[in-house]
């Protein structure tokens, strides 16, 4: 092997990750957040403020049942709340409270439940799916081959990027089965990304329609779960997402490989 070649590898080091269930991040990744439970009214309202998505939310008819801070009163206490499918993963609220919001390094953040994607105060407790709401079709059929159809309805590319990622010989996600394929009358589910334009609302169709049945929705990335920083735009036409109900969401902004399929895993039963 050319010199050349032989430094390169020596400074990458070993970049293949073996088990992509148990895999470890770089303290640069920002995964799940937790907000203390002792998060006062205040602080509350000062990043809910802060968000430019209006992802955190605070509810004064419900306080947490954590202990009091020194000088705080049972009535300032609130329960806080960030919302994963509309979340940037900026990380200014975790700037402005350094010691009350954190983002961890969990990136098993996908789940089959919307509201599961809303984080509360005082509470540490891992994303999960529901299995009673996953059809039983999808474990039938599709847990040990998996063919996906993704279209980037109005993306940025960061998504579409991380998802090309998913299937490199780094995390190699086709081990599983698991591929993406180029025409929809091959593919199994429909992956989206992108806040759902209104330019590409007919395209959507037109590639849902040409899935063979029984077929599955997975929205990746905020953009597509919420419409991320364009939610509310006149650009947009998210009305294919009322017709249709979604299998998986997976949240990031944009979702990491490691978080698209590790929630493909739980969907389809793969252990």
């Amino acid at each position: 092997m050319p010199l050349k070649e032989i430094n390169i590898l020596r400074r990458h080091g070993r970049q293949y990750v073996p088990d992509l269930r148990n895999a470890v991040l770089p303290d640069i990744f920002r995964g799940r957040p937790v907000i203390s439970g002792d998060i006062t009214a205040a602080e509350a309202e000062l990043v809910k403020k802060l968000c430019p998505v209006n992802a955190i939310g605070a509810d004064p008819a419900a306080p947490t049942p954590g202990p009091l801070v020194a000088g705080s009163s049972e009535m300032e206490q609130i329960r806080c709340t960030i919302d994963l499918g509309k979340c940037l993963f900026c990380r200014e609220c975790a700037f402005a409270l350094p010691g009350k919001i954190s983002f961890t390094h969990d990136y098993k953040m996908a789940t089959n439940v919307r509201d599961r994607l809303v984080v509360a105060s005082g509470n540490d407790q891992p994303i999960q799916l529901d299995p009673d709401k996953v059809r039983r079709e999808i474990r039938l059929l599709f847990k040990h081959a998996l063919k996906l159809r993704q279209v980037s309805a109005g993306g940025d590319n960061s998504a579409e990027m991380e998802l090309n990622a998913a299937g490199n010989v780094n995390f190699d996600m086709g081990r599983y089965g698991i591929e993406f394929v180029a025409s929809p009358r091959h593919a199994d589910g429909l992956v989206i990304t992108g806040p759902l334009s209104q330019h590409m609302a007919e395209p959507l169709q037109i590639c849902y329609d040409a899935i063979p049945s029984p077929k599955m929705i997975i929205l990746a990335g905020t953009d597509a779960i919420s419409g991320g920083i364009f939610q509310g735009g006149p650009a947009l036409n998210r009305d294919f997402l009322d017709k249709y109900p979604v299998d998986l969401f997976v949240p990031g902004n944009p979702p990491h490989p490691l978080t698209f399929i590790n929630g493909i895993l739980d969907l389809i039963g793969r252990r």
